[in-house]
């Protein structure tokens, strides 16, 4: 009797998986996994009203390690005063699993800021946040986040800039989908 031919297997050369998600052999947070949306934040006041958009990609580069890009626009108004700031970011995240489907992460994006009125600058957010898995490949993600940006305040003789760190604190929910 001959012998049954060999089993195939299947090597991938894309490095994004696919598919992943519950009820996938390909969980979140695996190395491969690709994550794409954003998040949202508001906050009003008497004199204060803030809106914000972030939309981000992440990939994970191993397990539990993703490599994110977030841009974040953000519209100021201030009393009669309204400013716009933008900034590029690159943020490396650890992700931390409790269950299958929660997961806990600290990031720390770092990239440049652009501020009307302001100029330019080196932009550092550190965030700390939740990872909730809804449905089959949707990922629900409440953070906190702590930015820093720089900004010239002033010019000194021979063009010497003056930095100043403009701090800000934020909350935001964001909504993303895995591949």
């Amino acid at each position: 009797i001959p012998a049954p031919p060999s089993p195939m297997v299947e090597v991938s050369e894309n490095p994004v998986n696919e598919q992943a998600g519950v009820g996938s052999t390909i969980a979140y947070s695996e190395a491969g996994v690709l994550e794409l949306g954003g998040s949202a934040g508001f906050s009003m006041n008497n004199s204060l009203t803030t809106a914000t958009l972030s939309p981000s990609i992440g990939w994970f580069l191993a397990d539990n390690f993703q490599i994110s890009g977030i841009t974040n626009f953000t519209y100021a108004s201030v009393s009669e005063n309204q400013s716009l700031a933008v900034s590029a970011l690159v943020e490396p995240s650890y992700h931390l699993p409790f269950t299958d489907t929660v997961f806990g992460f600290a990031g720390m994006g770092a990239g440049v800021s652009y501020i009307e009125g302001a100029g330019t600058g080196f932009a550092l957010q550190p965030r700390l946040g939740m990872n909730f898995l809804v449905g089959r490949s949707g990922i629900f993600t409440p953070a906190v986040n702590v930015g820093y940006s720089t900004i010239e305040a002033d010019t000194l003789p021979g063009n010497r800039a003056i930095l100043t760190v403009e701090p800000s604190v934020g909350v935001q929910a964001g909504y993303t989908v895995m591949w």
